[in-house]
């Protein structure tokens, strides 16, 4: 692996003990019955879906890792792959969480824009980094 991916990917492995807290939180949530997210389906929704999707988006972006150096990319477009891919898991997960951030909130706010935003990077970095491995 390149410098540049060994440094992104080292930084990723450092946000999963945030996930993992992330986690026990909703766990603590759920079984103390805490006012606003047992009682908030809304919350409680955007919430679960946010935590997911930051464990199943930090492994993505470990593994498209490995494959951004083989891809048939000049550097610019492998870093601006990285970093798009990486976006993902910080961007989804903030606009599900910071979007309905008070216990009273029953509709997100527009913060849930950071998920479409999220979204966007992913399929931007994803695509990106398919077509340099189908050209490789």
């Amino acid at each position: 692996m390149s410098p540049s991916s060994l440094t992104t990917a080292g930084v990723v492995l450092v946000t999963v003990p945030g996930v993992a807290f992330g986690g026990v939180t909703l766990l603590k949530f759920l079984t103390r019955n805490v006012p606003g997210y047992a009682d908030n389906p809304v919350r409680r929704g955007l919430w679960r879906a946010g935590h997911a999707h930051a464990g199943v988006l930090v492994l993505l972006a470990l593994v498209a890792m490995i494959y951004v150096d083989q891809a048939a990319l000049p550097d610019g477009l492998k870093a601006l792959t990285r970093t798009l891919i990486v976006a993902a898991p910080i961007l989804m997960p903030l606009g599900f969480f910071l979007s309905v951030v008070r216990p009273s909130d029953t509709r997100p706010n527009r913060l849930i824009l950071l998920t479409t935003a999220g979204g966007a990077c992913l399929a931007a970095g994803t695509l990106m980094l398919g077509v340099g491995l189908l050209l490789a």
